[in-house]
Order: structure tokens, then sequence, then C-alpha cells
């Protein structure tokens, strides 16, 4: 791989961020990790690093996901950075409020690797 793909992950449930963190290295991704929409926005303002790509949870305490992803796509520098949901939620309702908050796709927990990996990897090239 030739670049590294820097992804920003948010979920609430350490054993989550744990799992997204081993999967996505063992794969060659640079990751960073939030629990909340809160920690991901407040880390977002003050590093200079750039991310490719933004894989947040909806469920989640202080900031939920809708709420990062309109803050998200209500800043110039993210308007156009790829956010990918990864939720146990799969209602329709819930994909359409997030598409209509600016959300790129959709991934259900529990979420297959290899999955994951093909998603980032179509939405940051």
């Amino acid at each position: 791989m030739s670049e590294t793909i820097h992804v920003l992950t948010v979920d609430d449930s350490a054993s989550m961020r744990a799992l997204l963190r081993a999967a996505l290295t063992s794969r060659g991704y640079t990751v960073t990790q939030a629990e909340d929409g809160v920690a991901a926005l407040e880390w977002l303002s003050v590093s200079p690093e750039e991310v490719d790509v933004i894989v947040t949870d909806i469920n989640m305490p202080r900031m939920d996901g809708f709420g990062l992803i309109e803050a998200l796509r209500g800043q110039v520098r993210f308007r156009d950075c790829p956010i990918l949901v990864l939720s146990t939620e799969s209602s329709a309702d819930k994909k359409a409020r997030a598409r209509s908050a600016g959300a790129t796709g959709w991934i259900v927990k529990p979420f297959d690797a290899d999955k994951l990996d093909s998603a980032l990897r179509r939405v940051t090239h």
C-alpha cells in the first residue's frame, strides 16, 4: 500500500474501539480513536493531522453520530471527507437520517473486517 489511509473511529465502546484498531492496523491503516462525537470534534479541532475517512457509531453519550456528522458537514474542512456509520442499528429511517445528515455509507455491527476494508478503500479512492 503506497499511501497510508488515516481513519478516525468514533465509538463509546472500548471493546469495539479495540476491535476496529486491530482490524484496521493489521490492514495497514493509521487509526485515531475517540469515544464520542464531542471527543472527536475536540481532537479534530486541535490535530494538525488530516483524516481520510471517519467511521462513527450512532448511539453515544454527549454527542451521537448524527450530531457528529452534522457538525462535520458544517465545516469546510470536512465537507467532502467520507463518513461511514458503523452501528447495530439498521432501520431504514435511521439510515435515511444519517444520509440526510451527510453520511457516505452504513455498515452494520458486528462488522466483517474484509468488508469494512473494502468499504474504506472504495470511499477513499
